[in-house]
Formats: structure tokens, C-alpha cells, sequence
């Protein structure tokens, strides 16, 4: 069986890109980022994640150490999900990712505005 490391790499880059394949994990990644969510609730959240790639998803951040899942002895059941210690750290990337994709959308826009403005005076 390959290591973590075997599997992963040593590039930093190929590293992260393997952790966050899933479609959904940086928008999972980002509700955890607020503090633990229960599944029901993360779902609510991700109106188009179905149940089965939610799950699937959660197991693939909890295998990967980062997030931890917490199962409260109780009935109902209640399973809370919250990012681990190295989950943490990834609140920083996360941060930039919002400041880029606003700033990115901005850009959209205005090139938007620009186009539209080109066509508008022909």
C-alpha cells in the first residue's frame, strides 16, 4: 500500500490539487471554515449536493486529517463535522480565494460593461 507521501508527492502544488479534487471540497471547506456544521445542515447550505456526494465528500476531507467527525451518543443520532488543526490553516488560502474570485468577478463585469459599450456605439 503507498504512503501519504507516495501518493501525494513532495510538489506542494500536486499535493493540494490532490486533497481538493472533489468539486464541492473548497465550498465544504469554507462552511467548516465558520465553525462545525451538522450534515443535515451542510446540506442545507449545498442545495446541489446530493446526500451521497456529500458523504462521499466528508469522508474524502476526514480521511485526508482535514476535518474531524464528531458522533454524539444520542437519539437522534447527531454527527458534527469541523475542520481539524491542519484544516485550520487552510482558512488563509481560503480567505484569498474569496478576495481573488471577487476581484475577479469585478473584472468581469467591467470587461462586460466594455463589450457591451463597444457594441452599444457601433
Amino acid at each position: 500500500m503507498e504512503s501519504k507521501k507516495e501518493l501525494f508527492g513532495i510538489c506542494p502544488f500536486v499535493t493540494s490539487q490532490k486533497v481538493l479534487t472533489g468539486k464541492w471540497s473548497l465550498l465544504i471547506m469554507y462552511h467548516l471554515s465558520e465553525g462545525p456544521v451538522r450534515f443535515n445542515e451542510l446540506q442545507r447550505r449545498l442545495p446541489n449536493l446530493t446526500q451521497a456526494t456529500l458523504s462521499k465528500q466528508l469522508k474524502a476531507l476526514e480521511a485526508d486529517g482535514l476535518i474531524h467527525r464528531k458522533e454524539y451518543p444520542q437519539i437522534p443520532p447527531k454527527v458534527e463535522y469541523s475542520m481539524s488543526e491542519i484544516g485550520r490553516k487552510f482558512k488563509r488560502v481560503l480567505e484569498s480565494l474569496e478576495d481573488w474570485g471577487n476581484e475577479y468577478i469585478e473584472y468581469l463585469e467591467m470587461r462586460e460593461k466594455e463589450e457591451t459599450g463597444i457594441e452599444q456605439s457601433e
